[in-house]
């Protein structure tokens, strides 16, 4: 076949690394495999004006061999299970519309290698350098994780009498699952488990625009972290708006109007006011014993909540079923709704004093509702639920909607669902309004790209971890040390003499760097030959001895940290002009860059703050100033740069490393 070739990257370039104009739709940022705006699978040469996004020259095309799935030899196979499983499995719409595209246009052969370094070796001499494609070995994942997990895999994955197997997606992985891995199997001849039923969604949209990780648009999981807004408020707002049918949008103030109409005044309310009232003390409520509900079934209001409920709770198994997430958790939520109907219709503050018996009704089945819709809600909140769970003193196994224990046959009598004499724990609100003026303040936080986001909290990050370590040490390079009686003018002079001379982390030069080009070195296989940006008018040659440890394509055009005032040293023939500062583990087997937030500007100085000094023009080997500051350079627990626990810090926050922590930095 004939695929793109980059010649400034020496290299075959991978889907992900091309970017160009959709021939479909003409959209400028398509990738080298699918069209993110209509959604169309490309191969890389399709591509109208490509170019390599790691050094943004245009590629051209080279011949290459490549092992290739025939689908067009599975097509009566393939199309016999799709029209089949749709059915049986009630494939969602779009799932339907997604595969029957594929099979209009014709099944036609399918690469299924690269010519990649990274990813699962093709088990062939002749195809040995390349590797699978990440959409044929990421399906067969699904098996392999399974027969990690127990030698007995063939039971779940070679058992279709006996196994259902569901699958969840956005709708551009969709062909990949009913198509591509399906035809994997079926062209084995075994008797796999293929996948019955698939639920796709439509895309999610960010107020005005795509989510696009790439391009920092949207909220992200470390965003809605930082949020402190409770997990399951995430949860259940991402699933009543599940883009099951058509695109769905996210907007802040949708979010604040679901959290405080449906899940404070409608759910928590519910909860709130029903436990409330049993924990109140006797001659106020019940001391939290649940009451007995004698004749429940003569009371005609709470009779006919029980058909109702009942009825509720049967359209929701149907929803679950048929996977219908979305309608699922709007008839959990109609209960909460028919419950705050209920007690508003019985008055139950009136009832405590005129009529005891039936107001124990009206609460023993409130609080049977309370642990109903707990149980309905688990698979949407979990955490909420277990939090339910305490507040009704009942162990976190107990959740349970069973038909074969009769729990949906009950769900008809909610004052059988807990026993009366349960003692009830201890009631707290569920929820916490979300404000306006929050809600806005959310809305700036996370506007700009994720880029921003990422050097703003660096930022913070940074000058906390400043302030705390300046308060700490109070390190401040050629200060006199706390307590020390005051010098004379002449002592002055030699503690100044002194300072001078004084070897500390400010003597080094270290700048932000960037790699504009590395190659191996001609004469020794362990190192590489940079040219490296470090803010003067030619980039500097230095040589590091990083082969083992970072594949040459991780090292191109890459930002790093570099000591500019060693004095120069020949390596095999090479003269470097500066050292890469890198961090190792204790046994040097795994080391890895440090590197500058992404803001940071090439050229400009890392500072360690409270240690102030002009470094010098170039390190006197005999003086060691080097060999003193390294062995007080490490990374910290989150990951971050430091001299002496103060952090490597640039215009654009701190410097940090991928994965190590407490490891030194030389």
């Amino acid at each position: 076949m004939q695929q793109l070739f980059c010649d400034t990257c020496q290299r075959f370039l991978a889907d992900r690394f091309v970017e160009g104009s959709c021939p479909h739709c003409n959209y400028d940022s398509a990738r080298g495999d699918q069209c993110e705006n209509c959604g169309k699978l490309l191969n890389p040469t399709e591509l109208l004006d490509p170019k390599c996004k790691v050094c943004k020259s245009a590629p051209h095309i080279r011949d290459t061999d490549h092992l290739f799935l025939e689908l067009p030899l599975l097509k009566d196979k393939l199309e016999a299970y799709i029209n089949e499983m749709s059915v049986a499995g009630g494939w969602s719409q779009n799932a339907i519309q997604a595969t029957n595209a594929w099979l209009r246009e014709g099944l036609k052969p399918r690469c299924i290698t690269r010519d990649l370094k990274w990813g699962v070796p093709v088990p062939h001499e002749k195809y040995k350098d390349k590797v699978f494609y990440v959409w044929f070995d990421a399906p067969i994942g699904y098996v392999s994780i399974t027969a990690c997990y127990t030698t007995e895999w063939e039971k779940w994955w070679k058992n279709p009498e006996e196994v259902e197997l569901f699958q969840f997606m956005g709708k551009d992985n969709v062909p990949f699952h009913t198509v591509m891995f399906p035809s994997t199997l079926l062209g084995t001849g075994e008797n796999w488990t293929l996948m019955k039923t698939i639920s796709v969604t439509e895309y999610l949209n960010y107020e005005s625009g795509k989510f696009s990780k790439s391009k920092g648009i949207g909220v992200f999981g470390n965003d809605a972290k930082d949020t402190n807004i409770p997990i399951e408020v995430w949860r259940y707002y991402l699933l009543t708006n599940r883009p099951e049918v058509s695109d769905a949008l996210f907007t802040w103030d949708d979010l604040r109007a679901k959290l405080n109409n449906e899940l404070l005044k409608n759910l928590g309310n519910f909860i709130n006011r029903v436990l409330n009232f049993i924990a109140k003390a006797p001659g106020l409520g019940y001391g939290s014993i649940l009451p007995d509900a004698q004749d429940a079934e003569s009371h005609p209001s709470t009779k006919a909540l029980g058909d109702k409920v009942g009825e509720l709770v049967e359209q929701y198994v149907e929803a679950m079923e048929k996977v219908k997430l979305k309608q699922g958790l709007k008839i959990a939520m109609a209960i909460s709704t028919e419950g705050n109907g209920y007690l508003q219709e019985n008055e139950f503050w009136r009832l405590y004093k005129d009529d005891q018996p039936t107001c124990s009704i009206v609460m023993r089945t409130s609080a049977g509702l309370v642990y109903l819709i707990a149980s309905l809600l688990e698979p949407f909140m979990p955490s909420f639920s277990i939090e339910v769970l305490k507040q009704l003193n009942l162990p976190l196994e107990q959740i349970s909607l069973c038909d074969e224990k009769g729990d949906i046959e009950r769900a008809k009598r909610p004052w059988e669902i807990l026993s009366a004499g349960h003692r009830i724990g201890t009631p707290k609100p569920l929820f916490k309004e979300l404000k306006e003026d929050e809600a806005e303040l959310y809305r700036g936080k996370f506007s700009g790209s994720q880029a921003d986001r990422a050097d703003r909290k660096l930022k913070e990050e940074a000058e906390a971890k400043i302030s705390e370590q300046l308060n700490k040490a109070k390190l401040s390079d050629g200060n006199a040390k706390k307590g020390k009686p005051k010098k004379s003018a002449q002592g002055a002079s030699k503690t100044a003499s002194l300072a001078e001379a004084e070897i500390s982390v400010s003597r080094l030069d270290i700048r932000v760097g960037l790699i504009k080009k590395a190659e191996k070195h001609s004469s020794a296989d362990s190192l590489y030959v940079e040219e490296i940006d470090v803010g003067e008018p030619q980039p500097r040659k230095v040589v590091s001895g990083l082969v083992k440890y970072i594949p040459l394509e991780k090292m191109q055009n890459r930002k790093v940290c570099v000591l500019c005032n060693l004095k120069p040293a020949n390596m095999r023939g090479v003269k470097s002009e500066a050292m890469v500062l890198c961090a190792s583990n204790s046994e040097d087997t795994k080391v890895e860059l440090v590197e500058p937030p992404e803001g940071a500007v090439i050229g400009e100085r890392v500072k360690f703050p409270g240690c102030e000094g002009s470094p010098d023009d170039q390190l006197n080997p005999k003086k060691k100033v080097w060999e003193t500051v390294q062995p007080d350079l490490r990374t910290d627990e989150e990951l971050v740069a430091c001299y002496k626990g103060i952090p490597f810090t640039t215009s654009a926050g701190v410097c940090k490393v991928s994965s190590l922590n407490e490891a030194k930095i030389r």
